[in-house]
């Protein structure tokens, strides 16, 4: 079962939007916000790659993937197979430029 491991930009990003959520739309909308992150990492540690690799990084150094959150968002992770851990890097809002993606990800 894979580890996963959360960068502190993803975290961050992950709990602005829960508290956006919380606060524009409730705690209906905050909750579905933690249950699809359960969802994701219970996904995530059966299977590692079980997800698309995200196009617009493909020529970066890792293979990242990506999956949605919440509909409009991506969580961008890749797989690190030698220490068998998910790092999720970043969540992307779809509706933002892709070359906004591309800055985000070194």
């Amino acid at each position: 079962m894979a580890q996963i491991k959360w960068t502190k930009k993803a975290q961050r990003v992950f709990f602005e939007r829960v508290l956006y959520a919380y606060n524009e739309f409730g705690t209906t909308t905050a909750k579905r916000w933690q249950d699809d992150r359960k969802r994701i990492e219970h996904q995530l540690e059966l299977f590692p790659e079980s997800y698309i690799p995200e196009p617009f990084l493909a020529d970066r150094k890792h293979l990242y993937r990506s999956c949605h959150i919440m509909r409009r968002f991506k969580l961008v992770h890749y797989y690190a197979m030698s220490s068998d851990t998910v790092y999720i890097v970043d969540i992307w809002d779809t509706k933002m430029c892709p070359e906004n993606l591309k800055r985000r990800i070194k």
